[in-house]
């Protein structure tokens, strides 16, 4: 029997993805989807945005007199980027909605689209290992290396005699930046990896095996009893300072995206989220570079 469906956070999942899908593609099935109630704003995509946009939304809400309903918690079946700018095109006159994307658009992929990008932050991306390493840190080479399988056991990099457990999530494949800064493609990294479709199962499978190395956002947010860590490279920490200091050299680009006529209010609730004061605290919480 599928345990699945006895987990009540996961049937809470499985019914957000469905409503979006509902929302995105017009399925009959869903005429009651909470996508499609009122006056709502609709935003959806990644998971690292969708953080700070669900971190702010009383503020926002309160600021432009609009409800908000946001789609993107764990960014399930590698749909993020992509639901994101599918979301911000569905804007029209009878509803108002935005995406949020994790990795940079290149400008063929925001012209063909008709979209603007609203540039929201720049995200160090964790190096990310099992909390009973001891390896603390690694250089830039080295976590190349690894990645790639020229390194394959820990003892080469001052850890114990143990192989190492490649966990990656190549999503977004085509858009320039993001897990690209520690290898430029996919066919780069070790074949033998573990390859995962949502940041809540990179953290779960570093969970799971002492011996792995995977990466995740900064934003991601740690339950208690978590059995990872995450590490200095090149002994600097990856911090908002030391990516504008060009010092820390994993990040990714974490940005709004809606159609070339966007309605007012969803334009202010962008500009609120990418200036406000309550976005400066979230930053510096999350060790974000705001970008405006």
């Amino acid at each position: 029997m599928n345990s699945t469906s006895h987990n009540p956070f996961h049937r809470l999942l499985a019914l957000q993805i469905l409503g979006v899908f509902c929302f995105l593609f017009g399925l009959p099935a869903c005429a009651a989807s909470p996508l499609q109630e009122g006056d709502d704003i609709v935003g959806a995509g990644a998971h690292f945005s969708w953080i700070i946009f669900n971190k702010l939304k009383p503020e926002l809400e309160q600021m432009s007199g609009r409800k908000i309903s946001l789609y993107g918690k764990n960014s399930m079946l590698g749909q993020g980027c992509n639901a994101g700018i599918k979301t911000a095109k569905l804007s029209n006159d009878k509803r108002d909605t935005f995406g949020f994307v994790c990795c940079a658009l290149s400008d063929e992929e925001i012209k063909k689209n008709n979209l603007i990008v609203y540039p929201i932050a720049h995200e160090p991306v964790l190096i990310l290992l099992n909390k009973s390493n001891p390896v603390q840190d690694l250089s830039k080479q080295q976590v190349r290396d690894i990645f790639s399988g020229k390194i394959t056991n820990w003892k080469n990099v001052g850890g114990k005699n143990q192989p190492i457990v490649v966990v990656t999530r190549l999503h977004c494949k085509k858009r320039p930046g993001h897990w690209k800064r520690i290898l430029p493609e996919a066919d780069r990294f070790r074949a033998d990896r573990i390859n995962v479709k949502s940041a809540d199962e990179m953290s779960q499978r570093v969970n799971d095996f002492p011996g792995a190395i995977g990466h995740i956002g900064s934003t991601w947010i740690f339950e208690a009893g978590d059995k990872t860590k995450s590490i200095t490279v090149d002994g600097i920490k990856p911090t908002a300072d030391n990516i504008k200091q060009g010092h820390y050299p994993f990040y990714r680009k974490l940005s709004a995206v809606t159609t070339t006529n966007p309605n007012p209010d969803v334009v202010r609730i962008i500009r609120e989220t990418q200036t406000g004061p309550a976005f400066r605290q979230l930053a510096r919480q999350f060790e974000l570079l705001p970008l405006n």
